[in-house]
């Protein structure tokens, strides 16, 4: 029985790789998601990132017993292996929980250190692909930094929970006077220089904040900013925060101070991974417009799990 599920998992994957790199090919991608859960049998995720490949499993109630597990698993890498040509050790595999909150992303799942070189948008950013369960280049914003990019010459730019720091450095490709990163994390922040002097960005005109965006966002200088990257965490409850960060609950408040450090005509791009998330548009004093589908990269079609927003400051 496991051996028909695993020919028909290698029939699906050899499909969909074929379309994927393809359209990967034409549009000069090198990291795109491949497999997204496609059949129940086989709840992994698959991402590219240039010669490598991630291998993301979802545990669900599979109901199988120890050796039974153990026998699926390598039978799912070893058709991994088989349809994309890699080796062991271009394979890199992650377990998640299915109910892990946003804020996994900073927990440690290993300690190689590892960090690797990609390409995205003519940029080059650090990736670690076995240490956190997320690698530190959010592949669904691919198109949501493009449009950051194109938007920020000769603007200043604030970049909050800024993790890696890939939004910065768009900004900084695209021309931006300043740019400011904020996260609560070290080692995200040190990962944020990384990547900024990685793409030979360095100057005062590149400025980093190690602290809780809560209470460093009051403290900046009102309406200094053309453009904010929002992109907070679902929930959190870091010890290092004074109070439980919770995006639902908290976003209006978030939003409209946010929008009290732009400048008249600035534009805030926000987004969530809440999946049930709702904007309280009548709170909000801006004016809003989603572009969750519009930024919807071709290897996330009908699977994109986030929301995303320009929210315009009146003049």
């Amino acid at each position: 029985m496991l051996d028909a599920k695993l020919l028909m998992f290698e029939n699906r994957l050899a499909k969909v790789y074929k379309i994927r790199a393809k359209e990967a090919s034409r549009q000069q991608i090198s990291c795109y998601r491949l497999y997204d859960r496609d059949l129940p049998e086989f709840p992994l995720i698959l991402d590219v990132y240039e010669n490598e490949i991630l291998v993301t499993e979802y545990r669900s109630q599979h109901k199988l017993t120890l050796e039974e597990y153990i026998a699926w698993l390598d039978g799912s890498i070893a058709v991994i292996k088989k349809v994309l040509n890699k080796s062991d050790e271009q394979i890199h595999v992650k377990e998640r929980k299915v109910k892990a909150n946003r804020q996994d992303q900073y927990l440690k799942t290993g300690s190689n250190k590892e960090l690797i070189i990609v390409e995205e948008g003519g940029l080059k950013f650090y990736v670690n692909l076995d240490d956190y369960l997320d690698t530190g280049l959010f592949l669904d914003h691919r198109i949501t930094r493009s449009l950051v990019r194109g938007k920020s010459a000769g603007k200043t730019i604030l970049n909050l929970f800024c993790y890696t720091g890939s939004f910065s450095v768009y900004a900084a490709d695209g021309g931006a006077k300043e740019v400011v990163s904020i996260d609560l994390s070290n080692t995200y922040i040190d990962w944020a220089k990384k990547n900024m002097e990685l793409n030979k960005f360095v100057g005062e005109a590149y400025s980093f904040i190690k602290g809780d965006v809560l209470q460093e966002l009051p403290k900046l200088k009102n309406e200094s900013f053309d453009i904010i990257v929002l992109d907070p965490p679902t929930f959190s409850n870091s010890k290092s925060m004074k109070e439980i960060f919770d995006v639902q609950l908290m976003h209006v408040d978030l939003i409209n101070l946010c929008l009290t450090k732009l400048k008249n005509g600035g534009e805030l791009f926000f987004s969530t991974n809440a999946r049930k998330f709702e904007i309280n548009a009548s709170a909000i004093k801006g004016a809003i417009k989603e572009i969750t589908t519009s930024t919807e990269p071709f290897d996330y079609k009908g699977k994109l799990l986030r929301w995303c927003y320009i929210i315009t400051k009146s003049n």
